[in-house]
């Protein structure tokens, strides 16, 4: 290994412990990530052509990588920009009224199940990033603790990993594997159900002893339509053809080949043209102007996580294009002795540290599929791959896209995830594991 990649390697390391340390240092963890990023690409200039040997134009090839990266990583920036800001329009003018009504109890751990399971199926169906801002909006309307909600939200991301885990279309390694015929819908749902489900509701279990006494779901009463506000009907349309326009985007995708974000921009754009047709049409223009259109709500996105995304995602593309995670799956294959249990739970662990979409597909480059075997299509490894892949990104926060925007949206520190919400969602991993290969041993 070369003193540039050791040197790469470093700088990742430090930045990685500058984010974790974050409310010690005092430094927004987006800063941490934009000077990771450009510091590693960086010093990969310094000598590029032994990552690069078969290149006429080092440079040229350079630059065509980090658009290639930059490509990807955008796919992912756009589709959380739009997710975000759909969730607030429908938050901002009412939408989720009546689902606030719905969950609405003083039993704090009722609460919580409701929660739990709310959020594990409904992952399942759009994919654990849109689902967790969904939740935490959610969860601003019912809990008024700031201890309590970010005991709920913890919860929150560790139940949209597990769901997203069983499903095709629940998180983006399950689609790169269905999409590579990997795994089938049917086989995943049918063996990665309940261990999914357990992985969600270990946790739960022990989490529901940190909430006490009575309080949570506290309600506001909803306020009357007047001239200058939306009606009772628009607000549940708004909700509808926003939350509905989330699950439609799997459809989307599915019906015309394009990616995610296209279909998130679909929803968007339909979302918008008609809030602007309902203030229109109003009797008496609200007293605040423009504020509850989509013009003005695009502000307050937290742009902070749309650009700690877009540092850490492209400082990680470096990381594989100078073969660090190539050689990372190697290394696991040697010191696993070739135990498909072992393997994909190191890789689920390793995905909280890094991001689980190149782990993922350099595990499908390197071990081919199989007629018959653990590799074959639905197979041992490639279920296990999916669930660990998936569910190992709730050991960190940082771990997964759906803990990065809970982290952004409910201000959860490294720290205090990692001693509150870190072992039990590592116990539910575990056992998660364990159910799976109860599993296979009752089946064969």
């Amino acid at each position: 290994m070369s003193i540039i990649t050791l040197a790469i390697i470093a700088i990742f390391i430090t930045g990685y412990a500058c984010i974790a340390l974050e409310s010690v240092i005092k430094v927004n963890k987006a800063g941490i990530a934009l000077l990771m990023m450009v510091a590693t690409w960086t010093l990969l200039m310094v000598s590029p052509g032994q990552y690069f040997p078969s290149a006429t134009d080092v440079p040229t090839s350079v630059n065509t990588a980090i658009e290639r990266f930059l490509g990807s990583t955008s796919t992912t920036l756009f589709f959380l920009m739009g997710a975000m800001t759909i969730v607030e329009v429908v938050d901002q003018n009412g939408g989720f009224n009546f689902v606030q009504r719905a969950l609405h109890t003083t039993d704090k751990r009722r609460l919580m199940w409701s929660i739990a399971l709310m959020t594990f199926f409904l992952s399942a169906i759009l994919d654990n990033l849109t689902t967790s801002i969904v939740m935490v909006m959610v969860l601003r309307k019912l809990v008024a603790d700031t201890h309590d909600r970010m005991i709920l939200a913890g919860l929150v991301v560790i139940a949209a990993n597990s769901g997203g885990a069983f499903s095709p279309i629940g998180d983006v390694t399950t689609i790169m594997l269905w999409n590579q015929g990997l795994i089938t819908s049917g086989g995943v749902i049918q063996w990665l159900f309940l261990p999914s489900l357990v992985s969600m509701v270990v946790p739960a279990m022990l989490l529901q002893f940190s909430l006490h006494g009575k309080g949570g779901g506290t309600i506001v009463p909803p306020q009357e339509s007047s001239e200058d506000e939306l009606t009772g009907i628009q607000r549940k349309f708004i909700f509808f053809l926003g939350v509905g326009g989330l699950i439609f985007v799997p459809i989307f995708r599915s019906l015309t080949g394009l990616p995610p974000f296209m279909g998130i921009l679909l929803v968007l754009g339909l979302l918008w043209v008609t809030t602007e047709m309902f203030y229109a049409h109003l009797r008496r223009q609200p007293a605040g102007g423009m504020r509850k259109r989509v013009s003005k709500l695009i502000a307050n996105i937290d742009m902070s996580t749309i650009l700690f995304f877009l540092g850490i995602l492209m400082a990680v593309s470096c990381l594989e294009q100078v073969g660090v995670l190539t050689s990372l799956g190697v290394w696991l294959e040697r010191v696993s002795a070739g135990n498909h249990y072992v393997i994909t739970g190191l890789i689920g662990v390793i995905s909280s540290i890094v991001d689980n979409v190149p782990l993922v597909a350099g595990c499908m480059g390197m071990y081919p599929l199989t007629p018959t075997g653990d590799m074959a299509v639905d197979g041992i490894f490639w279920q296990l791959l999916a669930y660990c892949a998936g569910v190992g990104g709730s050991l960190l926060i940082i771990g997964s896209a759906a803990g990065v925007v809970v982290m952004g949206l409910e201000r959860i520190s490294f720290g205090w995830y990692l001693r509150h919400i870190t072992w039990t969602a590592l116990l539910g991993y575990l056992a998660g594991m364990l159910c799976y290969w109860i599993e296979r041993v009752l089946m064969f």
